[in-house]
């Protein structure tokens, strides 16, 4: 197992949670601490509090990947006897590092929209908002024949060839490559000052232009030549359309069951229920955290109710008139992602053969009681 540093687990995560698909002004990425440490234990946490700390530091931690961001508006001062000043204080003290995954963790694939509509039991689920769509790029290398497996490999493990669920899609045709190596040069095949001709493949796959830098990197890291010869080119394909919530189906049934399959799927005591108890509920939405000013989206395509948090006092009449039933099991259901988001990465280190354990915190950060 390979012992890696912060950045090479953030590389990895991003590759399944780019930066890039997060909401405009959000607040994602490194919050607090460094990357360029070893790395060999990692929290997944929806929030950071003092009690999150102190089970990261209790764990020996050295990173901390959370879902709501630390750092969310602009600090005026940053004092050590004060929130959050004495949060920083404790994490740097301790050599811990948070890095924030928000609205970009909520839009990706497999992400918080993703975990709440396989635990509701959604059929098939479609993003409600879209937010993104992914732009993409043909890249095309050109590759000794007997190099071709270890470049095509190194192309699908960076997230190259994703064609719907299908993943390290490629194309190869076989040819001739010819070069001639000039002074102060060091060829892989053939001589200074003489023409060669090589049996070469022209590889070619799709690449998201989020990860086409990453993808490049690892394709010249697998190949043989000093200098590799490779094109991109724009695609007028369109991607793959990403975005806030999920809109699918379940088996018919009341919306008071349904309130009780929410409870117990999204494991909360009780929640809010806005429309007539007996109405039939198929088509479902859900989102997950504050999702109020979408419920109109949720209500022009055609779902019976609509899942989602801190729902207020006047959406809920607004969507009642308009015939749109709501369940508010709130907020602190995103802590879905500790556990899913943990096995997710788990598996991707796996992959990867990295030696780094993810832990889901064990904290309930809750900040409700009800009596």
């Amino acid at each position: 197992m390979k012992n890696v540093n912060g950045h090479e687990i953030i590389q990895m995560f991003e590759q399944f949670s780019p930066k890039g698909y997060a909401m405009e002004g959000d607040k994602v990425g490194l919050q607090v601490g460094r990357l360029n440490g070893k790395v060999d234990r990692v929290m997944i946490a929806l929030d950071v509090l003092d009690e999150v700390i102190d089970e990261a530091i209790e764990k020996n931690v050295q990173l901390i990947i959370a879902h709501h961001p630390i750092i969310y508006r602009p600090l005026q001062k940053l004092t050590t006897d004060t929130l959050p000043g004495k949060l920083f204080e404790k994490l740097l003290k301790h050599d811990i590092s948070v890095y924030a995954a928000h609205t970009n963790l909520d839009v990706a694939k497999g992400g918080v929209n993703d975990l709440l509509a396989g635990a509701l039991g959604l059929k098939n689920a479609e993003v409600l908002v879209p937010t993104y769509e992914t732009n993409l790029k043909k890249l095309v290398v050109f590759v000794p024949v007997e190099n071709e497996k270890e470049v095509r490999d190194a192309l699908g493990k960076a997230g190259a060839g994703a064609i719907g669920n299908y993943s390290h899609c490629s194309f190869s045709t076989n040819g001739s490559g010819r070069f001639l190596p000039g002074e102060n040069t060091n060829p892989f095949i053939g001589e200074q000052g003489k023409l060669e001709t090589v049996d070469e493949v022209r590889l070619e796959t799709i690449v998201p232009e989020a990860l086409l830098k990453k993808a490049v990197t690892a394709m010249i890291k697998a190949h043989p030549y000093e200098e590799v010869a490779y094109d991109v080119y724009p695609v007028d394909n369109q991607g793959e359309v990403l975005g806030l919530g999920r809109i699918g189906e379940v088996e018919e049934m009341t919306l008071e069951l349904f309130a009780e399959k929410v409870k117990s799927a999204l494991d909360v005591d009780r929640v809010r229920v806005v429309g007539e108890l007996n109405s039939k509920v198929k088509k479902v939405a859900v989102l997950g955290g504050d999702g109020n000013k979408y419920w109109s989206q949720a209500k022009y395509k055609g779902a019976d109710v609509y899942v989602t948090g801190d729902i207020y006092y006047h959406t809920a009449h607004d969507a009642m008139m308009q015939g749109l039933n709501m369940i508010d099991p709130g907020h602190n259901v995103e802590k879905i992602m500790k556990k899913g988001l943990a096995d997710i990465l788990t598996e991707k280190s796996v992959q990867a053969g990295y030696n780094v354990v993810f832990i889901p915190s064990e904290v309930d950060t809750n900040p409700f009681k009800y009596l």
